[in-house]
């Protein structure tokens, strides 16, 4: 059991870290294909070492920390930042059970077992997913404040803003799934849309939207990018970090990207469920992979065609549409879900 979770864990670590390397392809290659251009392609067949290169560039890149830098936070903050993307996908089912019949491979017989593909099935997933992301606001606020650089320090104060104001609609999304699935377990949550979509579907449009939204700015891409506005802030709340404490920021971004899109498509878009998945366990992981990588290139999608908000317009956005928004959202679901099971 101890030996299934350790593995489990290695999965989702490597899932997370190769997911980044990759994604940063993925985006330079499709943001190349909008604009016109060729993209990375000569660091391997295709570029698909590119990711590499780049990895091995960083890591012999030379690290600088400002003197008048409130050292322990300077360090440290990278890693509040990174952490809280890879274990936040620790309650994220990836699948069903899978019954592995006994079989016999070079002499050696293997008894049959039943894998659970998820690393840690709880009750209160959501819970544990609101918790958990929450805290990469504290690495982004003290990597700013650490720095004891005035733009960096903006950079912080518009993150933190900004991921507190969407936070709210963000988790008023969350609670629309929640109520027509009346469980806050995610894998109960995913059963029910796999056996109730007729009705999840048309219920859950506008919490889906408004979820997909906040995600994004919550990680700070564009069109929700005033953190590190490169024409005012330079590099925003990272811009005193240098070789691998600005690679984890980096990591972190891509990671979040994995991770945001994994949730959403377990809350909303039936996470593992598909066609045969009864029937064959193991397509559950395919499923979930292609639809992690369709909502990956929507976000890439939004970043190379949409321009980036003002500032005092992001708030507004925030805090005048997008809450009210939600609330009313949750107000919808629940009439839904009364009207539903009222009836039965």
């Amino acid at each position: 059991m101890i030996l299934e979770w350790v593995l489990k864990s290695v999965v989702i670590i490597l899932f997370g870290l190769v997911g980044f390397a990759y994604t940063t392809y993925y985006e330079r290659r499709w943001l190349a294909r909008i604009q016109t251009r060729i993209g990375p392609n000569r660091a391997g067949p295709w570029g698909l070492f590119q990711p590499v290169a780049d990895g091995l560039k960083l890591i012999f890149k030379e690290e600088l920390v400002p003197e008048n830098a409130y050292k322990v936070a300077f360090m440290l903050a990278p890693v509040i930042t990174m952490v809280p993307a890879v274990i936040v996908m620790g309650v994220l089912p990836w699948g069903d059970l899978w019954e592995i019949p006994a079989f016999t491979l070079f002499g050696w017989d293997f008894p049959g077992y039943v894998l659970d593909l998820s690393l840690a099935n709880i009750n209160v997933g959501v819970l544990y997913i609101l918790s958990v992301t929450s805290i990469s606001v504290y690495g982004v606020v003290l990597a700013g404040w650490s720095s004891n650089n005035k733009y960096a320090m903006l950079g912080g104060l518009r993150s933190t803003a900004q991921m507190i104001s969407y936070e709210l609609a963000l988790g008023l999304a969350f609670l629309g799934p929640v109520i027509m699935a009346g469980s806050m377990d995610i894998f109960e949550i995913v059963k029910f849309q796999q056996h109730n979509w007729w009705t999840w579907a048309p219920s859950q449009v506008v919490g889906a939207i408004i979820f997909f939204i906040a995600m994004i700015a919550e990680i700070n891409r564009a069109p929700f990018d005033m953190p590190e506005a490169e024409q005012e802030l330079v590099a925003g709340y990272h811009t005193e970090y240098s070789g691998m404490k600005f690679a984890l920021f980096f990591m972190g971004e891509y990671v979040k990207m994995v991770a945001v899109s994994a949730i959403f498509i377990t809350l909303f878009w039936g996470g593992f469920a598909g066609p045969g998945v009864e029937a064959f366990p193991w397509l559950g992981p395919a499923y979930y992979m292609l639809k992690v990588f369709i909502v990956l290139g929507i976000m890439i999608w939004i970043r190379g065609t949409l321009p980036r908000f003002r500032y005092d317009r992001l708030m507004a956005f925030g805090w005048k549409i997008l809450l009210p928004l939600a609330i009313f959202n949750v107000f919808l679901v629940a009439v839904i879900s009364f009207a539903r099971f009222g009836s039965a």
